[in-house]
């Protein structure tokens, strides 16, 4: 009995198996993802994804997905930037809403791994934009987690109203919501002209 008691630990704390994850990004092409948008250039260059344009635009995948755990990694560009991964996102001609993973370039405010709600509530919840509690803990938590420019590898993981964002392995916001239970998942140029956004090891793992 004990020895059974043992053998579900063990396989209760082994991480999952790396066949359990399916690439978004084959490294060479765009397959499974389109532009919800009619402008943005998007290129595939020595296995990353890179987005550039003069206007904010979204790249979508084909499949919507509702309890999974995603990973990315992401390369700002120098000045003026932002960007997110979007989950569970919803997608209209030229629009995309919903949830939202941050990828805050600017120095000062350093919200990156918020959960920001596109086109909606905007900053609701991880931080609460004007409540300086809610900012304060979320600085407190997050603050040192984004290395502004490097790469940085995000980390969501949502299980029912579970929503949890990582970002190079810290946890930066931990809530519950239940406006979305399911969508696609979107990388963001946020539009400043000329700029280039960068992606690679784009993944999913669904979860059952």
């Amino acid at each position: 009995m004990k020895k059974h008691l043992i053998l579900a630990a063990l396989a209760i704390a082994i991480p999952a198996a790396a066949e359990d994850w399916v690439s978004l990004f084959d490294g060479k092409t765009m397959t499974g993802w389109k532009n919800a948008y009619d402008w943005g250039k998007i290129e595939v260059v020595n296995g990353e994804v890179h987005l550039t344009g003069d206007k904010k635009f979204f790249v979508v995948t084909e499949k919507t997905y509702g309890d999974f755990i995603f990973e990315g990694d992401i390369l700002l560009p120098e000045g003026q930037a932002n960007s997110g991964f979007m989950f569970r996102a919803h997608v209209e001609k030229n629009k995309v809403f919903g949830y939202q993973a941050e990828v805050d370039g600017d120095a000062k405010r350093k919200w990156s791994g918020g959960l920001y709600d596109e086109g909606r509530r905007m900053w609701f919840i991880s931080p609460i934009k004007g409540n300086a509690e809610s900012e304060a803990a979320f600085r407190a938590r997050a603050v040192e987690a984004f290395k502004r420019n490097d790469w940085n590898t995000y980390r969501i993981e949502c299980r029912g109203k579970s929503l949890k964002i990582f970002v190079n392995g810290v946890l930066t916001t931990d809530v519950e919501d239940d406006k979305d239970a399911s969508g696609v998942i979107a990388i963001q140029h946020h539009g400043e002209k000329g700029q280039t956004y960068k992606f690679r090891n784009l993944r999913i793992q669904e979860l059952k």
